[in-house]
């Protein structure tokens, strides 16, 4: 984790994603989402990791399956 790279909360990953929170809850349980850490029992995301998974979800045509095709 870069230096500058604050812990965003749940809530504020949300936003950033512009997605709900249950959504971020069901990435979490489900996998496909941004990579998160656990302090005790605290879900935290850094803006780092967010728009890593971001990029990963870069598409040119509705038949590319992208980087993170399986």
């Amino acid at each position: 984790m870069k230096e500058h790279d604050t812990l965003k909360t749940e809530k504020e990953a949300a936003e950033f994603l512009r997605v709900t929170i249950k959504a971020m809850q069901a990435w979490r349980v489900r996998g496909g989402g941004p990579t998160f850490l656990k302090v005790g029992r605290l879900v935290r995301y850094t803006e780092a990791d967010m728009l890593n998974w971001l990029d990963g979800r870069r598409r040119e045509s509705t038949s590319d399956k992208g980087r993170d095709a399986r």
